[in-house]
C-alpha cells in the first residue's frame, strides 16, 4: 500500500509553513492547526494519499488546499465563528438602538429650533449642519488643509434653507440604522454565520468556501472541478480542529452535510 509518500509530501508542506512562520513570528492560530494534523498523523494517511493523487501534479494547488485548510481551522472554527455570531447580534443591536436615539435626539433637535424661533429664548449652539462639520473636523489636519476653505466658500454661498436642518441629519442617520443589514467581509464568514443556529457544521462550510475562494475560477491554484471524498474530509476536519474522540465526525455526516448544502443551493 503506498502511503509513505504522500505523507511526507503533506507533512513536509505543514513543516515548511510551521517552520516560515515560526521565524517570523507570525500566524500562531494557524500553527497549532499545523501542529494538530503533524500530531494526528495515523487518522490522515488515507486522506493524504488521496489529496496526494489529485492535487500533488498540479502547480501549488497542494500547498495551497492545505492553506485553505489552516485559514478555515484557525480563523473560522466552531469557537471563532461563535464569537463572530456574537458580533453580528450586537452589531445589529446597536443599529436598533441608533435608530432609536437618533430619532428622539432628531425630535430634540427639532424642537429646540422651534423654541429659539418661537420663543424669547436662544441658546449658543449650532444650528446647522455645516458649522457642525466644520466644527468636528477641526482635528482633521486634511479637511483644514484641503477641505475647509472651499467647503466654507460653499456654505457661504447657500443660507439655510438650502441645507438639511440639525434634526434632518439625524433622522437620516435613524433611517439608515433601521435598514441596515449586518453582512459579512468574506465568503468564509458569510458561509460560517448563515445557518440559524451555530453547529460544527459552520465550520465546513466556510472550508468548503475557502476552497471555493482558492480556486482555478478565482485565480486560485486548486482545480475546480476538485472532489474529494467524505472520509477525506470528516478526517481533515477532525484533525485540524483538534477534535476530541467523543467529537469526532465521519463521513456519513459530511454527506448529509453535503447533501443538505446542495439542497439549499438548488432553492436559492
Amino acid at each position: 500500500m503506498r502511503t509513505a509518500k504522500p505523507v511526507e509530501i503533506c507533512e513536509e508542506i505543514l513543516r515548511a509553513g510551521l517552520k516560515y512562520n515560526t521565524e517570523r513570528q507570525i500566524l500562531p492560530s494557524e500553527n497549532a492547526v499545523a501542529e494538530h494534523l503533524l500530531s494526528r498523523r495515523e487518522e490522515l494517511i488515507d486522506a493524504y494519499d488521496e489529496l496526494y493523487d489529485k492535487l500533488y501534479n498540479r502547480s501549488h494547488a497542494l500547498d495551497s488546499f492545505f492553506g485553505a485548510l489552516l485559514g478555515a481551522a484557525a480563523f473560522w472554527s466552531p469557537e471563532k465563528l461563535a464569537a463572530t455570531r456574537k458580533k453580528k447580534g450586537r452589531l445589529e443591536a446597536i443599529n436598533r438602538e441608533i435608530a432609536i436615539k437618533a430619532t428622539d435626539l432628531a425630535n430634540l433637535l427639532d424642537e429646540r429650533s422651534t423654541l429659539h424661533n418661537h420663543s424669547q429664548f436662544y441658546t449658543n449652539t449650532h444650528y446647522d449642519v455645516c458649522g457642525v462639520i466644520e466644527a468636528a473636523a477641526r482635528g482633521n489636519y486634511l479637511f483644514q488643509s484641503w477641505v475647509r476653505a472651499e467647503f466654507a466658500n460653499l456654505s457661504g454661498r447657500f443660507d439655510l434653507k438650502y441645507w438639511p436642518t440639525l434634526g434632518d441629519f439625524a433622522r437620516e442617520l435613524a433611517v439608515d440604522a433601521e435598514n441596515a443589514s449586518a453582512l459579512a467581509t468574506d465568503p468564509l464568514t458569510e458561509a460560517g454565520t448563515k445557518a440559524s443556529r451555530p453547529s460544527l457544521s459552520d465550520f465546513f462550510k466556510a472550508f468548503f468556501a475557502a476552497i471555493q475562494e482558492n480556486s482555478r475560477q478565482n485565480h486560485g491554484a486548486i482545480p475546480n472541478n476538485l472532489k474529494l471524498t467524505d472520509g477525506t474530509y470528516a478526517s481533515l476536519a477532525n484533525c485540524a480542529l483538534g477534535l476530541s474522540p467523543k467529537k469526532l465526525v465521519d463521513s456519513t455526516y459530511v454527506k448529509r452535510l453535503r447533501q443538505r448544502q446542495r439542497d439549499t443551493d438548488g432553492k436559492s
